[in-house]
């Protein structure tokens, strides 16, 4: 333990503590811009320097660790004046235009800049004017708008383990960018979108969809259908003004009927499709010697990592589809016939909140209804403003069901959006294929929370079936090396690419903040307690489907309209080939 004083208070703390750990544990404020506590400290913006008795310079609490007998001040006037010019500094070398900037309303700078007191810039303003990065189908930059903090990096490389963003340059040159400037269409992005959620100003966001999907539904010739994920319910509330991890299934479904879209359904429906299919596959290849471990294939970002960087395990992910693409085929086949709308005529959205959903949507496999399965995808952020822009009274709402067709879901579809969701899912369902009978116990309490590696084992029959969870990339990781060194004891393994599963997902208000991602899944895992069916195969709809379109689980026409295939993207051979080039000229 380390004994120090903090503005007169005298406290005894870990040693290993920084300073600025240790003024939160006496309640002192330390302003700053660039710390979050979930990342690794980099000191970049200089905002919450203090001052330490006996020496010379102002040190940044983040990452400066206490020592014995230090006396620290954080609130004196030459640290006020000091933390303002900095400020000052920052907003004169940014785009004025916060009345337009999506971010005007939590902006972490401009809140910065009125905690401190900012009233005017004594600087030249120096607005810069680099390109915008629109590379990405999913995820535009704008390095105007980049004051340097690093988070985007840090969440990029400590967490993900992508490193799809880099610094590069020296002093005043120094700019955030991807390898060698190709942009982040061109680079191993996966299009997590954590990069969006770190962010304290606009200089990354989602690339919208909202303007194309008002048009669609302006447009009387087109029959607009919207899906909505799981994580929706318990985040668009949050970005509407309601409390954290308020559950708003039924003012979803109203609000997006009285924005005007023709036939409301629930991505749920074809969670409960997946599983159906998934856990059908997991029992082949379990009975046939399939290639094991099996590895989920619901999270977009996570199957462009593995073809990024684990190409060689590509035969190991399920060939199924997402939930989403599932339904955009189906919208324009199943739903096509049975409604009697000509599926040229169909413009199908979803919701998601996710921003590798958008790259997802637009992978040239996904057409296999003979049409652009899913034509827009919006963020949970998105589907707010769009509410906003309506003037619905949201709060106000009357709960209304989604359409019934694909709109019946059960409980083991609505914790799809948590880390650990999918693999509970899956086992309710695939001990029933491959027994016979119903789990007795279905909440299978070890794969869920927000550990980032979570395992367990069930018993099926003479078979004990081990399974492992992963959230985050850098997570993920540890259990494909396992794979790869032929180490792995598992059968089935979801990946999640975002921290606490599709709760967190970059189409989710913004922040990176585990403990609001834990209650959001926690409100999911309610939900599922509360709705009369909670095993996918007992779906009435599912039943439905089966028996009227699909046939069977695996079957030709499933084979055909749910299932895929993924592309091996290792760029090091082309990256070398680029370096070669580039040092010839």
């Amino acid at each position: 333990m380390i004994t120090l004083t903090i503005d007169g208070e005298q406290l005894s703390i870990p040693e290993g503590t920084t300073l600025l750990q240790a003024a939160q544990r006496v309640n002192v404020h330390i302003p700053r811009l660039c710390y979050l506590k979930e990342l690794t400290p980099r000191g970049a913006c200089g905002i919450c320097i203090v001052e330490v008795e006996g020496e010379r310079t102002v040190t940044c609490s983040c990452v400066r660790p206490v020592q014995e007998g230090m006396k620290v001040h954080t609130n004196t006037p030459g640290l006020r004046k000091t933390r303002r010019m900095l400020v000052e500094l920052l907003l004169a070398n940014h785009p004025a235009g916060c009345f337009t900037c999506d971010r005007s309303l939590n902006c972490e700078l401009k809140e910065l800049a009125s905690e401190l007191g900012v009233k005017e810039i004594r600087f030249d303003v120096k607005e810069p004017h680099r390109s915008l990065d629109e590379s990405s189908v999913a995820i535009i930059r704008n390095p105007n708008k980049c004051i340097l903090c690093g988070r985007c990096v840090t969440v990029c490389q400590d967490i993900q383990t992508v490193g799809a963003l880099e610094f590069a340059n020296r002093g005043s040159e120094s700019i955030v960018t991807t390898g060698l400037k190709r942009g982040l269409g061109n680079v191993e992005c996966v299009n997590c979108g954590q990069c969006i959620h770190v962010c304290p100003v606009a200089a990354i966001t989602e690339r919208s969809h909202m303007n194309p999907v008002w048009d669609a539904i302006a447009d009387p010739t087109k029959h607009v259908v919207v899906q909505e994920a799981p994580a929706i319910r318990v985040a668009l509330g949050e970005a509407l003004g309601l409390p954290p991890g308020t559950l708003v299934t039924g003012k979803m479904h109203a609000a997006l009927k009285k924005l005007g879209f023709d036939s409301v359904f629930d991505t749920n429906f074809t969670a409960d499709l997946t599983i159906m299919e998934e856990g059908s596959e997991l029992v082949k290849r379990v009975k046939e010697g399939g290639t094991l471990p099996l590895l989920t294939s619901c999270c977009p970002g996570w199957v462009k990592f593995a073809e990024h960087f684990y190409p060689d395990l590509l035969p190991n992910l399920s060939t199924c589809k997402s939930p989403q693409q599932m339904f955009g085929a189906l919208a324009k086949t199943y739903f096509a016939a049975k409604a009697g709308v000509d599926p040229a005529e169909i413009v199908s959205v979803s919701v998601m909140p996710c921003t590798a959903k958008k790259f997802e949507a637009q992978r040239p496999e996904m057409c296999s209804s003979g049409y652009r399965d899913v034509d827009y995808v919006l963020t949970t952020r998105e589907l707010a403003r769009m509410i906003k822009e309506a003037g619905i009274d949201f709060e106000h709402l009357p709960d209304a069901p989604p359409d019934r067709l694909m709109g019946i879901y059960s409980g083991a579809a609505t914790i799809f959006g948590a880390s650990g969701g999918v693999m509970e899912a899956a086992l309710r369902t695939a001990y029933k294929l491959i027994t016979g009978y119903e789990l007795e116990d279905i909440d299978i309490e070890p794969v869920r929370g927000m550990q980032g590696i979570k395992t367990a084992s069930v018993d099926i029959n003479s078979l004990k079936v081990k399974v492992a969870v992963a959230h985050g990339l850098g997570n993920a990781r540890v259990l494909l090396d396992q794979i790869r060194a032929r180490k792995s004891p598992y059968h089935l393994i979801e990946i999640m690419a975002c921290p606490g599963g599709c709760v967190g997902g970059g189409g989710q208000p913004v922040g990176f903040d585990m403990a609001l991602r834990a209650l959001r899944g926690q409100t999911l895992y309610k939900e599922d307690k509360s709705l009369p069916c909670r095993r996918s195969h007992q779906n009435p709809g599912i039943e439905r489907i089966y028996q009227e379109f699909l046939t069977e689980p695996l079957g030709e026409k499933s084979h055909h309209l749910l299932h895929t295939h993924y592309i091996d993207r290792n760029q090091i051979a082309g990256l070398k080939e680029i370096l070669t080039q580039s040092r010839s000229k």
